[in-house]
């Protein structure tokens, strides 16, 4: 019982510290986006590469007269996203 409750209280202290944090400057969110921006392209890659490798065991274990497996579309290279410039005062 006393782990149970010793669990909620952190729990409840971790989340008031996160709540606290200060915004990000304008580098650290720009260093966010391009991370984002690259996760994302990885994640497209491993698709394309993805449907690749299955198309190939799908032609290996294709029965004749059945429809060819849909073509894989290759992601367009990688292009960093365009930092947003500062509003003038």
């Amino acid at each position: 019982m006393k782990k149970i409750i010793a669990l909620t209280l952190c729990s409840f202290a971790s989340t008031a510290v996160f709540a606290a944090l200060p915004p990000l400057t304008p580098e650290a969110q720009e260093a966010a986006n391009l991370a984002k921006a690259k996760s994302a392209y990885g994640d497209r890659v491993g698709a394309f590469q993805l449907c690749q490798a299955q198309n190939k065991v799908a032609d290996r274990f294709r029965v004749s007269g059945t429809p060819a497996p849909a073509a894989c579309v290759a992601p367009p290279p990688f292009v960093a996203p365009v930092a947003a410039a500062p509003a003038a005062k």
